[in-house]
């Protein structure tokens, strides 16, 4: 059996454990990061993830620090102004709506937005610049044994590691997790995600908009232009049977379906990519660290696609972890450390889970007095503006 020595193995090759790898091979330790799944880097191959992630000013920072960022620039889309428009009428046509810009309280954009396919392609592109950093797909966990010195992991290619942290990235059903014997506790709302792409007539601005009326909102977030037309990416979370029967629609039914939800506040919109379906859950991890376990991104939390929080809560996961691990390097993983990291990102992970859920139980309102109850504190909020800078500074994430 092949043995192998490393400061930190991540579990895990989605977008979150290879940003993982990279933070942490900047910073000087060695890693090995695993995946029994290569990933997908085509737009339009079989399986290919066709959201896309926007990163907030504090994840972009961290990107920079691992050299991410300069693989990413010239592909990402800026997100200067958030729009929330409340269509939850009698017809679906705006009656609410109100920006926050940006400019507000800094002078950069709220983030930057890329498709999480091209994400992957870069981010493995990154850590093949990195000697003391290897990506291993095609190569999965198969058991994890801790004590209070290491922790030993054996990988699906007969290969045993010995670690001194295992960083677990492996998704919201985390064998890594599991394997620590780690509980969750799991919302479900009965609700599903459509993923797509779309082009339309009408420039986006770099405004990210989000349509609240039923079931859920439906969300534009801008992309580079596709094809010499504005294009953007949209997540459409309803109630699990009607994202079915959208998703069952051929193109034509489905683009008007879609152009009614819309309110046509692009114009028509084309659908520019094929559809993807996604489960919508709120889960929390009881604990975000074993014996020599971190728990991060979705291992640790989902949540709602709602506010641009989820990867931004995983990277600020990073940050910590990153911040605790240089602090003293010699006591990399050890109980110390990662009780620390626990204390320090467990209350805020449960603070933002909450209140997102709070937020997509209002998206979902289907009552009419109750959505006239939602623009009205739609409103409220904005016309005061320390709250609504409050707000804004809150969504880009306080450090943990």
């Amino acid at each position: 059996m092949t043995i192998t020595e490393i400061d930190i193995l991540v579990s895990g090759g989605g977008v979150a454990g290879l940003s993982a790898a990279a933070v942490f091979g900047t910073a000087g330790f060695s890693v090995l990061c695993v995946d029994p799944t290569p990933p997908i880097t085509e737009r339009d191959a079989k399986g290919s993830d066709l959201r896309t992630t926007a990163f907030l000013q504090p994840a972009q920072q961290l990107l920079d620090y691992a050299g991410l960022w300069q693989h990413l620039d010239s592909h990402a889309a800026d997100l200067q102004i958030m729009r929330i428009v409340d269509a939850g009428g009698e017809t679906p046509e705006p009656r609410l709506t109100r920006d926050f810009n940006a400019s507000d309280i800094s002078d950069r954009p709220f983030g930057w937005n890329l498709p999480n396919w091209l994400l992957r392609r870069e981010m493995v592109a990154r850590l093949e610049e990195m000697p003391n950093v290897e990506f291993r797909p095609g190569t999965g966990t198969k058991n994890l044994f801790t004590r209070e010195a290491e922790a030993r992991v054996t990988l699906t290619d007969g290969t045993q590691v010995r670690a001194r942290l295992v960083v677990a990235a492996d998704g919201r059903n985390s064998p890594m997790r599991e394997a620590a014997g780690i509980n969750v506790k799991t919302t479900r709302y009965g609700q599903k995600a459509l993923a797509f792409a779309v082009t339309h007539p009408i420039p986006h601005e770099n405004v990210s908009t989000e349509i609240h009326r039923s079931g859920g909102p439906f969300t534009l977030v801008p992309l580079p232009d596709h094809n010499g037309l504005p294009s953007s990416a949209i997540v459409w979370m309803e109630r699990g049977a009607e994202v079915k029967r959208l998703a069952a629609l051929d193109t034509a039914d489905f683009e008007a379906a879609m152009n009614e939800r819309s309110c046509q506040l692009f114009g028509p919109l084309t659908l520019a990519s094929r559809r993807t379906v996604w489960p919508i859950i709120t889960q929390v991890a009881e604990r975000m660290n074993g014996e020599r376990l971190a728990l991060v991104a979705e291992a640790a939390h989902v949540v709602p696609p709602i506010g641009a929080q989820g990867l931004n809560m995983s990277l600020g996961d990073m940050r910590v972890l990153l911040e605790l691990a240089q602090a003293n390097p010699e006591r990399l993983g050890d109980r110390d450390m990662l009780e620390s990291y626990h204390r320090r990102r467990h209350a805020e992970v449960r603070a933002r889970a909450t209140g997102i859920d709070l937020l997509n139980r209002a998206s979902m309102i289907e009552a009419r007095p109750l959505r006239d109850l939602r623009a009205m504190g739609l409103g409220a909020i904005y016309s005061l503006a320390p709250v609504r800078k409050t707000m804004m500074q809150m969504g880009l994430g306080a450090r943990g």
